[in-house]
């Protein structure tokens, strides 16, 4: 039996993958992926760019083909066959990659025949033998990059054109034979080749070039270190610097678990020192790195998924996002300010704060980068050429600074991270791809949404409460990409067909898939963050749960009040904003027991201060004044309290 340790290495989506440890002959291995990852690299900026470098310029199907052939075999040389035993079957991994390399790209090389000739109905046998081998290395790479549930998903779905016609009711759907439902996946535009995986080679692997540039150039030093100048000082310094740094830090990366083994071995430490506890330090960063996801400009790769569904630029998802975004972080500050406030912890010794000025004229580069980022994707519209841009753009100005720039070794490490993590995602969407194609093809996902809608009598309160349920769980066992993927295809088109904003609709989703990230069982965000604090990993669950509150709370308010999505007047949007940041303040006050100029309260006074804020989040003006009268009547009698006891205790 193998007894060997393994390594995690942090993936996109917050998958950790595990890597076997350095063996015999893995330098060669590492060199391969490099040459490959860089071919595919190269081949994905010169269709980004039209190039037509060495005359090269596949058309839409082919080039897809080829990104899968090259990024599948990669996956099958960095992730073993077996977690457990890393070393395990180790020959089979060659032999995978070439069989991959083969079978998509000789499909790459009949593009164009197959969408001419119309081989996803009738194939000559050759193709149908590549096609048959390509689903077969689709599946077996996404049980290694995603595991067993996201596999029997993947298989149960993907094969569902095979027993559709013997389903009840809405679940029937049209039947394909076993070599019709190969062709459609594999030939078919909607399937392995489809949404999934036109938006990584797209938009994504951009965007991953621009996380892993900036951790190689250490971008993730300044922005903690511009965190902690601006915050490290303040009460309950450490847990602030941890708040802002793994924001700005993860919104950038889009990665939650690599989020948190960057930044946590610096955050979780420093919150210990100044009083946290280690089970709350970890719940703090583990909230703050799920939340990065959702925070603009880049939150991962799913809401790139997400814009392609809709049919809008990507700019359009990052303005809808960016306020209850900015309202999750503010609810975490309030809750760490409020927790430092009652247990009266300081922040850092002045001495050992960097100052501002020194941050900002070395960091310069990271926000001349982020800048570009910024106004070539909303600015230009140009979203696929930005993260490019950045990354050039970030390169040239750290090369200025010796700590920064990109030596050789940096360069290959840069290399090999950006091979791994496209792998990873080309994985788990290609196997997702399968989700999407069964459902479409058999016409079950558009029946699935009528009669759930029709179910629901259109009670939306209804069907969100299904559908918050149905993508926590579903959050559990897949990664958050794929679950969104399957529900936007089934749940979201009933919630936009009964009347709600087709953004919010997607964003709640999103949300909900999110929080198994905090929520015990699963909790992988916490779980992590526990191994680099050294805590209970349940204890920390159940607190980054309380912490992450907020992220339960906002998905059903923008949902109902698009509002909060920039969807309104300014006015009605500056009204809603205010109401809810007073609603939010509320409810982390009683959740922390604390109420700022008031002190320490107690249960009676908790619960209605929960109440109160709960109140102020309804539209109608009668309720939110109700709640509003509730919060003061709270503070008036908690304040008159208190210069009771300090008259007794004079």
């Amino acid at each position: 039996m193998d007894s060997d340790k393994t390594t995690d290495v942090a993936l996109p989506d917050g998958q950790a993958a595990i890597l076997p440890p350095p063996l015999p002959g893995q330098k060669s291995i590492r060199v391969i992926v490099m040459v490959m990852g860089a071919l595919g690299l190269v081949m994905a900026i010169n269709q980004q760019f039209l190039l037509n470098l060495f005359g090269f310029q596949p058309l839409g199907n082919a080039y897809l083909y080829y990104l899968i052939g090259i990024f599948l075999a990669l996956a099958f040389l960095t992730l073993p066959v077996s977690a457990m035993y890393p070393r395990r079957y180790r020959w089979l991994n060659p032999v995978l990659a070439i069989a991959a390399l083969v079978s998509a790209g000789w499909l790459g090389t009949h593009g164009l025949d197959i969408i001419q000739k119309g081989w996803e109905y009738d194939a000559p046998l050759l193709a149908d033998v590549m096609a048959s081998i390509l689903i077969l290395l689709v599946l077996e790479g996404v049980r290694r990059a995603g595991g067993p549930v996201l596999l029997a998903t993947a298989l149960l779905f993907g094969a569902y054109p095979l027993y559709a016609d013997y389903m009840p009711g809405f679940l029937w759907g049209t039947e394909y034979s076993l070599i019709g439902t190969v062709r459609a996946h594999v030939l078919g535009v909607e399937s392995i080749i489809g949404i999934p995986m036109q938006v990584v080679a797209e938009l994504v692997i951009g965007f991953v070039v621009f996380g892993s540039v900036l951790v190689a150039t250490k971008g993730s030093d300044f922005f903690m270190e511009l965190a902690s100048a601006l915050l490290g000082n303040s009460r309950g310094g450490p847990a602030k610097v941890a708040v802002m740094g793994s924001g700005i830090l993860g919104s950038l990366s889009g990665s939650v678990i690599s989020n948190i083994l960057t930044s946590g071995p610096f955050s979780i430490p420093t919150m210990r020192r100044v009083g946290y506890p280690a089970y709350y330090a970890a719940a703090v960063e583990a909230c703050a790195s799920t939340g990065a996801t959702l925070m603009p400009p880049v939150m991962g790769t799913v809401a790139f998924v997400m814009a392609s569904f809709l049919g809008v630029q990507y700019s359009s998802i990052v303005i809808a996002a960016i306020i209850p975004a900015l309202m999750f972080y503010i609810a975490l500050l309030f809750q760490v300010d409020m927790y430092a406030a009652r247990r009266g912890l300081k922040g850092l010794p002045r001495d050992e704060m960097p100052a501002i000025w020194p941050v900002l004229k070395s960091g310069w580069p990271y926000l001349l980068s982020l800048a570009v980022l910024i106004f070539v994707l909303m600015g230009l519209r140009m979203e696929a050429r930005s993260p490019y841009y950045a990354s050039v753009v970030m390169v040239v100005a750290t090369a200025f600074n010796k700590n920064t720039r990109l030596t050789f070794g940096r360069a290959k490490a840069l290399l090999f991270d950006i091979s791994t993590n496209i792998a990873g995602l080309v994985a788990v969407l290609a196997g997702i791809g399968l989700v999407v194609g069964g459902l479409s093809y058999t016409g079950v996902a558009g029946a699935f949404s009528r009669e759930l809608l029709l179910y629901a009598g259109g009670n939306t309160a209804l069907m969100l409460i299904a559908g918050a349920v149905t993508s926590f769980v579903l959050g559990m066992g897949m990664t958050v990409t794929a679950c969104y993927i399957f529900l936007s295809i089934l749940l979201a088109p009933a919630l936009v067909q009964a009347g709600l904003n087709p953004i919010a609709s997607h964003l709640f989703i999103l949300y909900w898939g999110m929080l198994s990230y905090i929520t015990p069982p699963v909790a992988l965000a916490a779980i992590t963050a526990a191994n680099v604090a050294g805590s209970k990993p349940m204890q920390t669950g159940l607190h980054a749960m309380r912490l992450g509150m907020p992220l339960f709370v906002l998905p059903f308010i923008f949902v109902y009040d698009p509002a909060l999505i920039m969807d309104g007047t300014w006015l009605q949007i500056f009204e809603r904003v205010l109401l809810t940041l007073v609603a939010i303040w509320a409810i982390t006050s009683a959740f922390e027991a604390w109420i700022y100029k008031v002190g320490q309260i107690g249960m009676l006074s908790r619960a209605a201060f929960a109440l109160g804020g709960v109140l102020i989040l309804f539209p109608e003006l009668t309720t939110s004044l109700a709640g509003a009268g509730i919060l003061m009547a709270v503070i008036v009698v908690n304040r008159g309290l208190g210069r009771r006891r300090n008259a007794v205790r004079a």
